[in-house]
């Protein structure tokens, strides 16, 4: 199973919010995920309060081979996990 590591959208029209979460590769984009490990707000005004991760859980998908998304890899870079390519 291919697994990758994506945004699911949520929030409202005009108000959007992000679950940073691990999919089957196969699954739809707002579909089943595997876990969520975090939550992405654009529309934050603080940086800090833009992104929670849970970096443990993120190591480990990307240490077993989950792909994160470009999207995903730069919120990743920016607050210091490294991504494998």
């Amino acid at each position: 199973m291919a697994v990758k590591i994506r945004l699911k959208k949520m929030g409202r029209k005009g108000r959007p919010f992000y679950r940073i979460c691990a999919f089957d590769a196969r699954e739809e984009r707002d579909g089943r995920s595997i876990e969520q490990l975090g939550t992405y707000d654009p529309m934050e005004k603080e940086e800090e309060k833009k992104v929670s991760l849970k970096k443990e859980r993120v190591e480990y998908w990307i240490s077993v081979g989950a792909q994160p998304t470009e999207t995903v890899s730069n919120i990743l870079k920016k607050n210091g996990i490294v991504c494998k390519k």
